[in-house]
């Protein structure tokens, strides 16, 4: 059982606030976007998905008062040496544009084909008891894929038209968000972050 009945999401990115509203409503737990306590985006220094994620989570949950969950997600393709990696958000620079995004990575990839295209998502997400926990939980999955050489579908946000699933014949903005939620990196994060979760309640 979830140790509390509602936490700070650490984003403000509209995507992710609706994905993990969606998956936690069926638990009966409240997500409260950062946004309804004024708590501001905090500049992701770390190198990594973890290091920014916990960096997001703890000035939620110290502003807030309330147990944080952040996520830091991107997307990694092995022609570009793992980018655009934990600038996957910013990769055609400010201000953040999925679009320009997208035009990037097609142009970074432009002659390339084949396996090269080979991508995945990454999903790390952490959860904090309170600001200054030093036990926090982290889980890490990814979702593997390709890169499609032109956008499919009209669903999703960020690399979503552009990443392909070749098991089942479609592209992540093709996919209904049932689905997406089941198979995703992010989704597949929350099912390892519930287990743990309840793991804690019973030690």
């Amino acid at each position: 059982m979830i140790p509390i009945d509602e936490l700070v999401l650490a984003s403000a990115n509209t995507g992710k606030i609706r994905e993990f509203g969606q998956l936690f409503a069926a638990l009966g737990l409240r997500v409260r976007p950062q946004s309804e306590f004024g708590v501001a985006d905090v500049e992701e220094t770390g190198l990594t998905f973890v290091e920014n994620a916990l960096l997001k989570a703890r000035a939620a949950s110290r502003i807030s008062g309330l147990p944080a969950l952040a996520d830091d997600s991107g997307l990694e393709v092995d022609a570009l040496s793992g980018q655009p990696g934990i600038y996957s958000a910013r990769y055609a620079g400010e201000p953040k544009s999925d679009v320009r995004n997208n035009a990037k990575l097609l142009e970074a990839l432009s002659g390339v084909s084949g396996i090269a295209r080979s991508a995945r998502y990454w999903c790390a997400l952490v959860y904090l008891r309170n600001a200054d926990d030093p036990v926090p939980l982290i889980v890490q999955r990814c979702w593997e894929g390709e890169i499609l050489e032109q956008p499919r579908g009209e669903g999703g946000f960020g690399y979503d038209p552009l990443f392909w699933l070749p098991s089942l014949g479609k592209s992540v903005a093709e996919l209904g968000a049932e689905e997406k939620n089941r198979l995703s990196h992010r989704g597949r994060a929350l099912d390892g972050m519930l287990a743990a979760l309840s793991e804690m309640t019973q030690r």
